[in-house]
C-alpha cells in the first residue's frame, strides 16, 4: 500500500525544551492515522512541520509524494489542514470564506462559487450559508473550517483535533461528517487528546508522550497490550464483601481491585471473558451475595494510556500544560 505521508525522526526543540524527539510515522492512502496525546505531547508540533508551517530540526517527511523542505509549495497544493481554531473570517458569511478560499486556490469565479454551495450543503449549513459566521455557534464554525480545507479536494487532510472545545452534540456531528470523509477514500491524520475519538475513527494508531512515540497499532491492539477484558461489580450496601471478594478472586487473572471510595466496588482482568462472568455470578448466587451491578468491560485507551505511560492522559495533559514552552502556548493563542 503507497504510503501518502511518511516522517522519519523529526525532532523539534525550543529553547531547551524538546517537543518531538525522534518521531516516525507512516499514513497509507486511503486510510486513517491517529496521532493520540495530551495536550503539549507534540501533536501539533508534528502537523505544523508535516503541514510547511515549520521546520525540524533534524530528520525528514514527504507528504503525497513531495518532500515538505524541499518543496513546501507542492505540498501545501495537495493538503488540508484543519487546525484546533476554526480560522474562519467572522465577519464573512459562510459562502463568503469558502468562496474566498476557492479564489485563493484559483479556481476562478463560477467554480469557487459553485464549490461553496455545494459544501454549505455537504456540510449542512446552507441555510446559515448567506449569515455572517461572527453569528455561527462552535460547531457550525468548525464545519466550516473542515469544509475550507475541501474546497480544492486535497487528496491528503490533516485535521488537528477537530473537535476540541465543542459539546457532546457538536462532536458528534464532527465525526459523522469525519466519517463521510473516510468512506470516500479519503487519507487522514487526525491528531486527538481524545482517546474515545481514536477508537472510533482511526485505521492505525500512534500514541506520543513528551514528543517520543510509545506505541503504534490498532485499537485492537493497543487494548490488548493491557491484557484482556474485566469483571467489574458494585455491591449491594448488605452484601458479604468478603464471599464477594472471593468469587471475583476465583476467575481473576490478576489482583481483585477494590474502589478508592469503600468496599462496594471491585473489578479483576480476566482470560476468559464471558465464561468467567458467568461463573462468577454463579458463585456470587450460591453465596448469596446480592449485586446492584455487574458487567464485562473491555480495556479501554485510557487503560491503555496508563499502561504506558505510568500516568492517566489528564495527568498528562495537566504536566504537558505546565511544562510546554511559552513560544508554543503563545502560537497556539495566536
Amino acid at each position: 500500500m503507497t504510503e501518502i505521508i511518511e516522517a522519519r525522526g523529526l525532532v523539534k526543540r525550543y529553547g531547551e525544551v524538546t517537543a518531538l524527539d525522534g518521531l516516525d510515522l507512516s499514513v497509507p492512502e486511503g486510510t486513517v492515522l491517529g496521532l493520540l496525546g495530551p495536550n503539549g505531547a507534540g501533536k501539533t508540533t508534528a502537523v505544523r512541520i508535516l503541514t510547511t508551517l515549520l521546520k525540524p530540526d533534524e530528520g525528514q517527511a514527504v507528504v503525497a509524494g513531495i518532500d515538505v523542505l524541499r518543496d513546501p509549495q507542492g505540498v501545501r497544493s495537495r493538503i488540508g489542514l484543519s487546525g484546533q481554531y476554526a480560522a474562519v473570517d467572522e465577519h464573512l458569511s459562510g459562502f463568503e470564506n469558502l468562496d474566498m478560499v476557492g479564489r485563493l486556490y484559483g479556481l476562478g469565479r463560477a467554480q469557487s462559487r459553485a464549490r461553496a454551495r455545494e459544501l454549505l450543503e455537504r456540510f449542512s449549513l446552507s441555510d446559515a450559508g448567506d449569515r455572517p459566521s461572527k453569528t455561527y455557534s462552535g460547531g457550525m464554525r468548525r464545519r466550516l473550517d473542515l469544509a475550507a480545507a475541501l474546497v480544492a479536494e486535497p487528496p491528503v487532510l490533516v485535521l488537528d483535533e477537530p473537535t476540541t472545545g465543542l459539546d457532546v452534540r457538536a462532536r458528534q456531528e464532527m465525526w459523522d461528517v469525519i466519517r463521510e470523509l473516510v468512506s470516500g477514500g479519503a487519507t487522514l491524520l487526525l491528531t486527538t487528546q481524545y482517546l474515545e475519538e481514536a477508537d472510533l475513527l482511526a485505521d492505525d494508531i500512534i500514541v506520543i508522550d513528551r514528543g517520543r512515540a510509545i506505541a503504534h497499532g490498532t485499537a485492537d491492539e493497543l487494548k490488548g497490550q493491557v491484557g484482556g477484558e474485566r469483571v467489574e461489580m458494585v455491591l449491594h450496601p448488605q452484601a458479604d464483601s468478603k464471599a464477594a471478594f472471593a468469587a471475583l478472586a476465583a476467575v481473576a487473572s490478576s489482583e481483585v481491585q477494590r474502589s478508592e471510595n469503600g468496599r462496594r466496588a471491585m473489578s479483576a482482568r480476566v482470560d476468559s471473558g464471558q465464561r468467567a462472568l458467568t461463573e462468577v455470578l454463579q458463585r456470587l448466587e450460591a453465596s448469596g451475595v446480592e449485586v446492584l451491578d455487574i458487567g464485562l468491560r473491555r480495556p479501554t485507551l485510557d487503560d491503555v494510556f496508563l499502561e504506558l505511560t505510568g500516568h492517566a492522559a489528564e495527568e498528562a495533559r495537566q504536566d504537558a500544560t505546565r511544562d510546554e514552552p511559552a513560544q508554543t502556548r503563545e502560537e497556539a493563542r495566536r
